[in-house]
């Protein structure tokens, strides 16, 4: 039997809003037991500075160049990382030495899988240093070597949560971030994954731009406005979502719309529809119709956006819960998979299949940091 480790895992996602990080004890396989989480807010201005590296990103065309400021903004945010961990430690009674590893997302600032290329900013090695855990990180490159799509990789993690949880499949985990994925557990236990769409990265820019706030907080500016069908039609005739090759997405892909599209409220609300009628329109291409929509991430929260999906799932026949009700967390399941995921990854097993990212070959992944000695200190 494997043995048990404690990991730490930390995402910062494409919404650029700030930390999650959640501790779980796994064996890597089918063992989870999910521990305490806790999310930290970024100020305004350092979300600023990460749209900067957005900008100064699309330069790049290799993954370990730093052109411009990212190289102090990549340092910047792993000690904000470091701070995290360290305040997460002590909230929870715990120390370093309690910790077998961190899983290590970073902030995705380039992704592009038809140019096998993707770049988390984040250094595993300083961030290993720091904290005094080893640290596994850059999870999604192994795979693109491989020709996958560098992305979804927590398929693996939800298909252990579904086993844990006694959810009767055919199911689909729905992760609503900045760009929505989803997870499809089959009967016979085969996993398909892929993107479905824009998920709140569209709200966000758009609230953002006519408010200066960060998102629509409860829905409340969608719910004053009304759908503008020709403009919802704009986003669900793209050809990501007819085409028969699933593939990966960048938050760049999907633009919001221009001020003369719509006003704030009919914007907000427009998009929120968007967002789930991405959802059940790229379900259409799993292999079998899900019972059970499972709905995690921030998106979850948007009552709009829920009763958009709640409503267009019924049409077809589909039940859309939250996570909550299949007793999951999902503020914290991205976090967790990252843990769960550095577990693997150090026991040499598959982050990626074929069914998930297009790989060519179930494939591990990561880039294993190890805490160092110290230099000797030589007398004087």
């Amino acid at each position: 039997m494997a043995q048990m480790k404690t990991a730490i895992g930390l995402m910062s996602g494409t919404s650029m809003d700030g930390i999650d990080i959640a501790l779980i004890r796994t064996d890597g396989r089918d063992n989870v037991e999910r521990g305490p989480f806790m999310g930290v807010s970024y100020e305004p201005a350092f979300r600023d500075r990460l749209k900067l590296a957005l900008d100064e990103a699309r330069t790049m065309t290799g993954r370990t160049q730093r052109p411009g400021d990212l190289g102090a903004i990549e340092r910047n945010l792993t000690l904000r990382h470091a701070v995290a961990v360290s305040d997460f430690l002590h909230r929870n009674g715990l120390s370093p030495a309690d910790i077998d590893v961190i899983g290590f997302h970073g902030q995705t600032v380039l992704h592009r899988p038809n140019e096998a290329l993707t770049v988390q900013l984040g250094d595993g090695a300083l961030l290993a240093q720091l904290t005094g855990i080893a640290v596994v990180h850059d999870m999604r490159a192994n795979d693109m070597v491989h020709g996958g799509q560098g992305a979804p990789l927590i398929p693996v993690y939800h298909a252990a949560l579904a086993r844990s949880a006694g959810q009767a499949a055919p199911l689909v985990f729905v992760n609503i971030g900045g760009i929505s994925n989803l997870t499809f557990i089959g009967t016979q236990g085969d996993i398909v994954a892929y993107d479905s769409g824009p998920g709140n990265t569209l709200i966000d820019q758009w609230v953002e731009t006519h408010t200066g706030g960060a998102y629509d907080k409860d829905g409340t500016i969608a719910n004053a406005g009304r759908i503008i069908p020709g403009l919802a039609e704009r986003y669900l005739g793209h050809s990501f979502f007819s085409s028969n090759q699933r593939r990966s997405l960048d938050r760049n892909d999907f633009s919001p719309p221009a001020d003369a599209d719509a006003d704030l409220a009919d914007g907000a609300r427009t998009l929120a529809y968007v967002t789930a009628a991405a959802i059940l329109k790229s379900s259409r291409h799993l292999p079998e119709q899900p019972r059970t929509l499972v709905i995690c991430g921030g998106g979850r929260l948007n009552p709009v956006i829920m009763h958009d999906l709640r409503r267009l799932g019924a049409k077809e026949d589909v039940t859309v819960i939250v996570a909550e009700e299949a007793g999951l967390d999902g503020d914290a399941m991205e976090a967790e998979a990252w843990a769960y995921l550095a577990v693997r990854s150090l026991e040499g097993l598959p982050l990626t299949f074929p069914g998930t990212t297009g790989v060519t070959k179930p494939v591990t992944g990561g880039v294993f940091n190890p805490v160092l000695e110290p230099l000797p200190q030589t007398p004087d």
